[in-house]
């Protein structure tokens, strides 16, 4: 759990780098970590808070899927498929595909632009290969 953890916290950080590369939104989109923290606070959130609140999601939640990952993993290898890209896919496929339309915080995928759908597949593909990587090299010195 700790290896994936340490992985997860890589990842995340990966992913927000190949997001640089290839966004995933359009400027004027909100990003779900900033529409959620502003429906929890019911108040806009100035540019300073909007950062702080889009790393902060984005680590502390990566590094628990990663946690997750990381223990589910060591009781059934073949979850670390394709060297951690078929995890991020999932993860894209249950958070960006189902619960956060669900919760009203991104449009549903058939209404998400097509350069959104496509970054978010490849970024998570992206984080799920660098957390296991992370996950392993970690894994090895313990």
């Amino acid at each position: 759990m700790l290896a994936g953890f340490a992985g997860g916290l890589a990842g995340a950080a990966a992913k927000m780098l190949a997001e640089y590369v290839f966004p995933p939104r359009t400027e004027g989109q909100t990003p779900p970590p900033v529409v959620l923290a502003e429906q929890v606070t019911q108040r806009s959130l100035d540019d300073r808070e909007r950062d702080l609140t889009m790393q902060t999601i984005h680590f502390v939640f990566g590094a628990l899927a990663g946690a997750v990952y990381g223990a589910l993993v060591e009781y059934e290898p073949s979850l670390g498929a394709w060297r951690g890209a078929a995890f991020g896919i999932t993860l894209n496929r249950i958070t960006h595909e189902s619960l956060l339309p669900r919760l009203g915080l991104t449009a549903p995928p058939r209404q998400q632009p097509t350069q959104e759908r496509i970054s978010e597949w490849v970024t998570h593909a992206v984080y799920g290969i660098a957390t296991d990587s992370v996950r392993r090299a970690v894994r090895r010195t313990l």
